[in-house]
């Protein structure tokens, strides 16, 4: 059997083998299988995705959000999952699209292929020339703008669209290269250099840059807000590199393969990921396993031993499934019990991981901390995918879920119920902790941006208080 990757192939139209659903993992395949009516069996195609399994229910179950997915049954595939309620043909690829076409492929997405997979196949490093500085990676790649923007990438104020616009629409994976090689990560657990850039690449591919929202952009952001944490005192003083790296890894892996819709629209559609992960932290759980997949794939930790890699794949998965809004209350109460009883130690590695949870939670929901300029941008693009997702549950008869009904809602209303019954409880604690500069900026931010929205639409602020508590809960 050929491998794909690394990872051993293994054609959807064949039986599972037992040994393999005895645990608990990914397996990558190809399109040499015939549901993907491949010519040669031998002729392996570009990556497709993953296959998640699990010992107890003896199905394999294709996770990308690739649309047609089909399920394996005792008659074959079939292109419906069986349940109170048909499984909507949602192709996720083309959820949030307009312009461009769904057979076509985007100019952007060209664009990334050139500057980074053909820049790989013909680097230095790859035909063996020597190299004393592991950024050379990026330097023919980099603008002087970029490269001077990543001077200040510690500033609340970075602009992360220009960042992504200077880089070609390659924020997350320049970003993200910059702040390991800045903390030294990848010469301390000598990180190779080839496996982590095709790592990134990879975690940017597999987010859905048509989603309004929940792209890698936004990944970028808050690895960016993430470094800005990490950097303040308490945290700078205390942290290991091991936290960092965690951090970092977490920060741009958080969304992996968002589909662009919540939760409660894949246990109502009665999706697969909803049924694999039983409704429970669907979103974050299928982060979390993509995102291992992608490690192990690469092979990015293989030169660590064996239970430090899986160390790290699980506190990697411990840091996102905190990032589910749903359990919001439950960190925040405590966080507020710990403050309270100030008996926060960061000597200790479980309450260094949860400060970690904590501060991946403020960078996850940080937007409406920013500066007006881009808090408004961020904005308008979040409700753009909730009021998206409002519209095909109304095509489906569906009951529309909480925000996400564009008649009700409105923009200011949204975000002003948001910072209200989300944010400001949070960045309150937060500044609780961490009593800084950094964490009054935050929150002088949060107040001008919600007195902005208010002016924009002084009747806005009374519209959604039972939606957020409705919302909070899912």
């Amino acid at each position: 059997m050929e491998l794909c990757y690394q990872l051993p192939v293994l054609p959807l139209d064949r039986p599972v083998p037992k040994h393999v659903l005895s645990r608990r993992g990914a397996i990558s395949f190809s399109s040499s299988s015939s549901l993907f009516g491949a010519p040669d069996p031998r002729q392996l195609s570009q990556r497709r995705g993953a296959i998640s399994y699990d010992s107890s229910d003896q199905t394999a179950l294709y996770i990308r959000m690739l649309g047609d997915v089909r399920v394996r049954s005792q008659v074959g595939f079939e292109p419906e999952r069986r349940g109170s309620h048909p499984y909507l043909g949602v192709d996720f690829r083309t959820l949030h699209s307009r312009a461009e076409s769904a057979g076509s492929i985007p100019a952007r997405r060209i664009r990334r292929l050139f500057s980074f997979q053909r820049h790989l196949l013909s680097s230095r490093l790859l035909r063996g020339a020597p190299h004393l500085n592991p950024l050379h990676i990026l330097d023919e790649d980099y603008c002087g703008q970029a490269k001077c923007m990543l001077e200040k990438v510690g500033s609340w104020n970075f602009d992360i669209f220009l960042f992504d616009r200077l880089t070609n629409g390659n924020s997350l994976v320049f970003l993200t290269f910059n702040l390991l090689n800045q903390y030294g990560l990848i010469e301390l657990f000598q990180l190779d250099m080839v496996k982590l850039r095709r790592f990134l690449v990879l975690v940017q591919e597999d987010y859905h840059n048509q989603n309004p929202y929940h792209n890698a952009v936004h990944a970028a952001d808050v690895t960016q807000a993430m470094h800005c944490y990490l950097r303040e005192p308490k945290l700078a003083q205390s942290l290991t590199s091991f936290d960092i790296l965690l951090g970092l890894l977490a920060a741009a892996t958080h969304d992996l393969d968002h589909p662009g819709v919540n939760q409660p629209f894949l246990i109502k559609t009665n999706h697969y990921l909803a049924a694999l992960y039983r409704n429970t932290s669907v979103l974050e759980n299928h982060h979390w396993r993509s995102a291992v997949g992608l490690l192990r794939e690469t092979e990015l930790f293989s030169h660590l031993p064996v239970e430090d890699s899986l160390s790290i794949e699980r506190q990697l998965g411990s840091l996102i499934l905190a990032t589910d809004i749903s359990r919001q209350n439950e960190y925040l109460s405590r966080f507020r019990t710990h403050l309270d009883e100030n008996d926060l130690c960061l000597g200790h590695a479980s309450h260094r991981h949860f400060v970690l949870q904590m501060a991946l939670k403020c960078a996850d929901i940080c937007n409406p901390c920013r500066p007006w300029e881009l808090s408004k941008q961020w904005s308008e693009k979040v409700t753009e995918e909730f009021f998206h997702q409002g519209d095909i549950e109304k095509k489906h008869k569906l009951e529309i879920s909480p925000l996400c009904d564009s008649e009700a809602n409105t923009i200011a209303s949204v975000q002003i119920g948001f910072m209200t019954y989300v944010v400001e409880p949070l960045f309150a604690e937060w500044a609780r902790f961490s009593d800084t500069r950094l964490s009054q900026t935050m929150l002088g931010h949060l107040g001008l941006n919600k007195a902005s929205w208010s002016a924009l639409e002084p009747e806005a602020s009374g519209n959604t208080d039972r939606q957020f508590q409705v919302y909070s809960r899912n």
